[in-house]
């Protein structure tokens, strides 16, 4: 991936807001459970950077999707990743398929003012029992009249509590096959009929997640994204946008708590001299810098074929569970240099080990990423449904 001045531009942009809008206030939000989400949107939508690689007839920048990487690398450096993982799905999640398949009426109506930072956005993918298989979702869009009436529900939604609307992946056909059958449709998430149930987490303490209810809902067919039926389609093209975009800022994130740990180690003494100094200690360090420095290679070759125009679909699934691996293995050995501090509450390193346990989990399990890989390399079992 080629560096620009632009790209660093960009870059300085986003390093200055969260400097002075996000990290000074991080403490806050987490004890609260929750940030002020159109506050920090809107302040993004001024600094025009929540529609970067959308186009700009909608408010967006019509860049290449390097400097979406860039954008979440900088996102990265959030001292809460509940942020970062807020404000990627208003930018990566949510808002691809719309921008991409969605008519000039339903982007006017509902893409410009998510850039413009004036609605947030959700993605509704995940039921009960319907999360790494997305072709087993069970909520349905029947059709009445001009309508749909949507009935089901959505589990772990992030920006639901907050959010204005929900891009929905559900059932509209009987037909066609589980991948051929379903839609994404726009509902805006203050339609009768929509119940609101606010989870707690583990981690990413800021941003809020909720379980929603869907009892008869009716939106305007013209909220379909696209065609209808091509739903899972469009939902996986999404997926490699918001995997990109997981492991850019993840890779930041991992880095500044192994920095942050090296200079620890550097200032606490036993035995007398610093732990830093013992080999078992520098060697590991070295190791987890070349972990983080091997996945972000990766990205960055998967970003240059996703900007050529390539399917990215084994190359991203790869960066996903390598940066879920090291998500998974590093915070807890980075935390056992911190002893006892790095126990306490109020010591960053414990909110990156619970904050990165979910990268691991969410936008595709590790055993799924493995999974897809497998399918690519033409080694996976059929099965049959």
């Amino acid at each position: 991936m080629q560096e620009t001045p632009e790209h660093m531009e960009l870059r300085r942009t986003v390093a200055n807001i969260i400097t002075n809008d996000i990290n000074p206030f991080v403490d806050e939000w987490e004890e609260a459970e929750i940030m002020p989400l159109h506050e920090i949107c809107k302040k993004m939508g001024q600094a025009g950077i929540l529609g970067i690689s959308k186009p700009a007839e909608f408010g967006g920048m019509d860049l290449d999707y390097s400097y979406e990487v860039a954008f979440a690398e900088e996102m990265g450096h959030a001292k809460a990743q509940g942020v970062s993982t807020a404000i990627g799905v208003q930018t990566n999640m949510a808002t691809p398929a719309l921008a991409t398949h969605g008519s000039d009426e339903l982007r006017q109506e509902f893409l410009a003012p998510a850039i413009a930072g004036e609605m947030i956005g959700c993605i509704g993918v995940t039921e009960q029992g319907s999360g790494s298989d997305v072709s087993s979702v069970r909520s349905f869009a029947r059709k009445d009249g001009d309508d749909y009436v949507i009935s089901g529900d959505k589990l772990f939604i992030t920006n639901s509590i907050q959010g204005d609307w929900l891009c929905m992946l559900c059932n509209t056909s009987e037909d066609n096959g589980p991948h051929g059958n379903k839609t994404l449709i726009i509902v805006p998430l203050n339609s009768k009929g929509i119940t609101k149930q606010k989870l707690k987490k583990l981690g990413l303490m800021c941003s809020d997640t909720g379980h929603l209810h869907f009892d008869e809902v009716r939106v305007p067919q013209r909220y379909r994204i696209g065609e209808e039926g091509m739903g899972f389609t469009y939902q996986m093209e999404q997926f490699q946008e918001e995997r990109l975009y997981a492991v850019a800022r993840t890779v930041t994130f991992l880095e500044d708590a192994l920095e942050e740990t090296i200079d620890y180690a550097r200032q606490r003494l036993a035995f007398g001299r610093p732990i830093l100094d013992n080999q078992v200690m520098h060697y590991k360090m070295a190791e987890m810098q070349s972990q983080l420095e091997s996945i972000r290679a990766l990205l960055y070759r998967a970003t240059d074929r996703y900007v050529a125009g390539d399917n990215v679909t084994k190359l991203a699934s790869m960066c996903k569970y390598l940066v879920g691996v090291a998500a998974t293995e590093m915070p807890p050995q980075l935390l056992q240099y911190w002893g006892g501090q790095g126990y306490m509450a109020e010591n960053r390193i414990s909110r990156v080990f619970r904050d990165m346990k979910l990268v691991s989990i969410g936008g595709g399990a590790n055993e799924v990423m493995l999974q897809i890989v497998a399918k690519e390399m033409g080694i996976l079992p059929r099965r049959n449904r």
